[in-house]
């Protein structure tokens, strides 16, 4: 190798090294640059998104289902995998009643996130619309149970309502309680959801708590009709006739137009003005109730023919309630009475007897006889 090769050949060892640098710094600076156009152009992809979602959600809050559905899938030919765009054009296509489409959504999304909230509601609510009624609960539950942001806890409470209103369709009262009673300590002294809770406690037939509910709510309210009524209600079911009268007084007061209170007080005060083993009052007026309650019953056996149960003058049979009721009547009056107290178990015994029996055959009464069965009732194993 002559002295000129060697030469450029040192040279060319010696210039390599920069060269290399040379390369690198420009491969990196046109990585640098294809990443920046990357971003910018996914940036930019994301900006257009993002503007044809705010429109969707202006639209989906709006209620205008089929201009939301086209600009939810507008946005999500910028960002397909967009879990918020997604749900929210399932939420507008459920708007639009297409169902099948919006299932498919969000059971794709439930995959991704079983434990949404949002997404289990809506599953809920399409299982129940279908009639798959424990799918629907199962997912309520999800819904109920699920992780939800603080500005949206009162779609959680929504789910449990629904879940509510589902068990009792399915006739499911002891479920149905069991989750008012949660919900009754959730919304704490809000006196329009513990009416409302109340309602619901009335419908599963759990009054003791429905009282409670609506003896919250007045709290907040103390003149609200439609609570007064309700605790009326509720404590007539109970038999606490003296705290219906009350709330029923008080109810009516309020709305004079509210005609099914004003019947349920007009009962309330017969009962308490018909019963004759109230305490604190005269010998002489718990006659005059028994003498008066023996005469509604036999006006009410007359008016109701019930079938002959036997003949009281063959032997082993027993005499109907009309040969009982004739038979008793001489010694029912105020002389028979004083001269001979356990005449008032007697009669009143008879006469509940009487009023059961023709609810049965005839259906339920009204006015006395309506009180005098609800007394029976308020008296009956003592």
């Amino acid at each position: 190798m002559d002295a000129a090769r060697f030469a450029r050949y040192r040279f060319y060892l010696r210039q390599r090294p920069v060269m290399l640098g040379v390369l690198t710094v420009l491969a990196i600076l046109f990585f640098v640059a294809v990443t920046g156009l990357s971003r910018a152009h996914e940036a930019q992809r994301r900006a257009i998104g993002d503007r044809w979602f705010k429109r969707g959600v202006a639209d989906l809050n709006a209620q205008r289902f089929d201009a939301a559905v086209t600009d939810f899938r507008a946005a999500l030919l910028y960002s397909r995998d967009d879990f918020s765009y997604q749900l929210n054009l399932a939420e507008a296509l459920l708007g639009q009643a297409h169902w099948p489409q919006a299932s498919a959504y969000l059971m794709s999304l439930w995959d991704r996130e079983p434990g949404n909230g949002v997404v289990n509601l809506e599953l809920a609510r399409i299982s129940a619309r279908r009639g798959e009624n424990d799918q629907a609960v199962h997912y309520y539950h999800n819904a109920v149970y699920a992780v939800w942001p603080a500005d949206q806890e009162e779609r959680r409470r929504d789910a449990r309502f629904e879940l509510i209103e589902l068990l009792l369709r399915m006739h499911d009262p002891a479920q149905a309680q069991s989750e008012l009673i949660a919900l009754a300590e959730n919304v704490g002294d809000d006196w329009a959801q513990q009416q409302r809770i109340g309602n619901l406690f009335l419908r599963a037939e759990d009054y003791e708590h429905a009282l409670a509910a609506f003896h919250t709510s007045l709290k907040e309210n103390r003149h609200n009709a439609a609570a007064l009524s309700g605790a009326g209600n509720a404590a007539f079911a109970l038999g606490r006739y003296p705290v219906a009268e009350r709330y029923l007084q008080a109810a009516v007061a309020a709305n004079p137009t509210d005609s099914t209170a004003a019947d349920r007080l007009k009962t309330t005060e017969l009962v308490l003005r018909l019963d004759p083993f109230q305490r604190q009052i005269s010998m002489a007026q718990r006659h005059r109730i028994v003498m008066a309650a023996f005469t509604t019953a036999g006006q009410r056996l007359k008016s109701c023919r019930l079938p002959a149960s036997g003949s009281a003058g063959l032997s082993g049979e027993q005499p109907s309630l009309g040969d009982e009721w004739t038979q008793l009547k001489p010694e029912i009056t105020e002389q028979g009475l004083r001269r001979n107290p356990d005449l008032v178990e007697t009669a009143m015994d008879l006469v509940f007897r009487i009023e059961r029996e023709t609810d049965v055959i005839c259906g339920t009464p009204s006015g006395p006889d309506l009180a005098l069965l609800m007394i029976s009732k308020l008296h009956e194993g003592s």
